[in-house]
């Protein structure tokens, strides 16, 4: 087969300016890579943030990171996925949404690749990188050495396969964190996909009472329909909202607390609404500075576990893949892209996503 000889990107040249359409060119995969036609990729919260100028990310830039594809292309060394599956070109795959530079002290030993040294991700690279392909919002892209694979099963759709590797791999990751058992009671901060997709998982983790807190009413009313038992709007004062909390999770409150709105500010409250022993988890506030007053006390007092969870472990991409397929007929994943944009229009898509118009937007070259 014919490799094509250019591919098409949406390259902004800094925050907040237009997207522009330009061509750059493609090769041959070199080892240990795979070139891929992309089907899907959807606006995560974190390439807005980088978009607007909230955390750094370089420019001209190419963004996206939630992505899936068609392999067009192998490069040698390169046969099976993660799982030991043979890898062919036409399979659609999805990957993990960073790269290492190969084997370090914090992948090896620690168990962290995810944090190794020289970590990079899909979506946070100036075009002009070689190969330039490698990010979402585009015709192509190259999955470099030391990503992570995985076929994807026919059963799903592109729009429920593509956030596997970013949103729902995350949510995997946070509900591990927050060691949710059977019978326990979770708060999450935040019903945007993350808060959905992390509400279905504490449901299937089983969980008896999820309750979810979000300003958007429409957000509250779709929560019901991924495991959300009770929701609440946290423009109410907040001992008010703090004493509806108890009142649910008896005998004093909740067993975990997710935050995965991005908002410092919801931290302190989020803390107390915590019993003695609980467990609170940060997902959402990925930009820099995002400062907090904490009453510490608290903390000992009531010997809590405060856990950060950043990127994920390869092994939470296949669990996400696992998780979606098993859970698709009782959770309507599907629902969750709920605004599809060709390539052309990746500027009225950003613009829709960042004004909360659409729950997840997606470009679909």
């Amino acid at each position: 087969m014919k490799l094509p000889t250019h591919g098409r990107l949406a390259v902004y040249a800094a925050p907040n300016a237009p997207f522009v359409i330009e061509e750059h060119p493609l090769r041959t995969p070199m080892p240990g890579e795979v070139l891929v036609k992309i089907r899907m990729s959807t606006i995560c919260r974190s390439d807005i943030h980088s978009y607007q100028g909230h955390r750094p990310n370089p420019c001209p830039g190419v963004l996206g990171h939630e992505i899936i594809g068609t392999i067009v292309a192998l490069g040698a060394g390169l046969s099976h996925d993660m799982r030991g599956d043979p890898l062919a070109p036409g399979d659609r795959i999805t990957w993990s949404e960073y790269f290492i530079p190969g084997p370090d002290y914090f992948s090896e030993v620690v168990g962290l690749p995810q944090k190794a040294r020289g970590v990079d991700k899909y979506g946070h690279m100036t075009v002009t990188t070689p190969p330039h392909h490698h990010g979402g919002f585009g015709e192509y892209c190259y999955i470099l050495p030391h990503s992570w694979i995985l076929r994807l099963p026919d059963v799903l759709t592109d729009a429920e396969a593509t956030p596997l590797n970013c949103g729902v791999a995350t949510m995997i990751a946070v509900t591990e964190a927050a060691a949710i058992r059977l019978g326990q009671t979770v708060v999450i901060q935040g019903l945007g996909l993350l808060g959905l997709y992390g509400a279905a998982i504490a449901k299937a983790r089983g969980a008896r009472l999820v309750i979810g807190i979000d300003t958007l009413a429409e957000r509250r009313e779709r929560a019901a329909r991924f495991g959300v038992d009770l929701a609440f709007d946290p423009m109410m004062d907040d001992a008010t909202l703090l004493n509806e909390i108890r009142a649910a999770c008896r005998p004093e409150g909740a067993d975990a607390v997710i935050e995965v709105c991005g908002v410092p500010g919801v931290i302190p409250l989020g803390i107390e609404m915590l019993r003695i022993g609980g467990t609170y988890v940060l997902g959402g506030v990925v930009n820099p500075a995002a400062r907090v007053t904490l009453n510490a006390n608290l903390l000992l007092k009531k010997m809590l576990t405060l856990r950060g969870v950043h990127n994920y472990h390869p092994r939470n991409l296949i669990e996400a893949l696992d998780f979606v397929v098993a859970n698709r007929a009782r959770f309507p994943f599907h629902e969750l892209v709920d605004g599809i944009y060709p390539l052309d229009r990746v500027n009225e898509a950003m613009a829709d996503a960042a004004e909360r118009r659409v729950l997840r937007a997606a470009i679909t070259p």
